[in-house]
């Protein structure tokens, strides 16, 4: 029996939904939004999180939810698998997003809420409907870094963190050293596969081999294969990682090189369906896995530490309690690894 063959005939009942906004501005020309979408039914409720970047797609969504657009959407009794076919035919963007890509965050956000509520209603956790346990989580911390100060600063809350990081063009050698000489860098983000978005990074050879020198430990992810940058990334085939890219098994199978590492983002998959058979197949194939984030304000995040404990947690997880993020991080951070306490539905805590 597959992962999601296990979940599909879990019975759900749903009655009504809500939503809720989060937001925090950690910097003045950036405003981070997301939607928690609430799914009520038979007394318990479900949730998940529409992690779409552009804050005018959170309106928008809202504005067609106040005037009824979702009324029927979601109510009914079904199988989980039924809910999941049934959302093929739901209109979740009454407008077009700026992005193509949030459709899938969208479609993760209700999926995500409905099994959570389906969970809740059998009385039952995610590793319970998988028979799987629960493992502490080691994490990493995801920061941007244009100088030492913000290492510091984290390593000065906690000695032992690890770092996932974004090298950037104009990252002197001054700062590559910096950094190497840490010994906590465990990813570099090349980010070579967005386009379009505040974070874009060329396809840069120089750049690619000073990552890849500087760090010789590191998993290196998102790095776009070109002929200029092949020659730099062949011998590091082993330690290449993707993101951006994958959003199911095909785009796995399409990938320049055969994959031995992941970073598994769920709301990039849309459906539980596709993120399981991702894991499936990659368990299957020795490919290592780690959890990434999408700078969750609600429950997106403890759904993605429960996986990462269900499935991969001894990898170096992008999933850090979101306090990490923080300009002035508190003293008493929860430290690595993570420890999966009273798991219900798929959440935890």
């Amino acid at each position: 029996m597959s992962l999601y063959d296990r979940l599909a005939e879990l019975p759900l009942v749903v009655e009504d939904h809500g939503r809720r906004r989060h937001e925090v501005t950690p910097r003045p020309e950036f405003t981070r939004a997301t939607t928690e979408l609430r799914l009520h039914g038979r007394g318990a409720t479900g949730a998940g999180e529409d992690v779409t970047y552009e804050a005018a797609d959170h309106d928008a969504f809202a504005a067609a939810d106040d005037a009824g657009a979702f009324a029927d959407a979601f109510a009914g009794e079904w199988t989980f698998g039924e809910f999941s076919a049934h959302l093929d035919d739901v209109a979740l963007w009454p407008e077009p997003p700026e992005r193509e890509t949030s459709r899938d965050y969208r479609r993760w956000a209700v999926e995500s809420a409905a099994l959570d509520l389906a969970l809740r209603q059998a009385d039952t956790t995610l590793g319970d409907a998988l028979d799987r346990t629960y493992d502490p989580v080691r994490f990493v911390v995801s920061t941007r870094v244009e100088s030492m100060d913000r290492i510091e600063t984290l390593l000065d809350v906690d000695p032992d963190a690890e770092f996932k990081l974004d090298p950037e063009p104009d990252w002197s050698e001054a700062l590559f050293a910096d950094l190497a000489d840490t010994g906590r860098v465990r990813i570099a983000d090349l980010k070579g596969y967005y386009e379009g978005t505040s974070v874009d990074v060329p396809a840069d050879p120089d750049l690619y081999r000073r990552t890849v020198e500087s760090f010789p430990d590191a998993v290196i992810e998102d790095a776009r294969w070109t002929e200029e940058t092949r020659p730099v990334l062949e011998p590091e085939t082993d330690r290449l990682s993707w993101d951006a890219p994958i959003h199911g098994v095909e785009d796995v199978e399409a990938l320049p090189v055969e994959p031995r590492w992941l970073n598994v983002k769920p709301s990039r998959f849309g459906t539980v369906e596709s993120l399981l058979e991702c894991i499936e197949y990659c368990l299957d194939r020795d490919v290592s896995l780690y959890g990434g984030g999408q700078y969750e304000l609600g429950p997106g995040r403890s759904h993605l530490q429960v996986l990462a404990s269900l499935f991969y947690p001894e990898t170096p997880n992008d999933v850090a309690p979101s306090a990490y993020n923080d300009a002035d991080p508190p003293a008493d951070l929860p430290r690595s690894p993570l420890e999966i306490a009273d798991a219900v539905g798929l959440s935890w805590g």
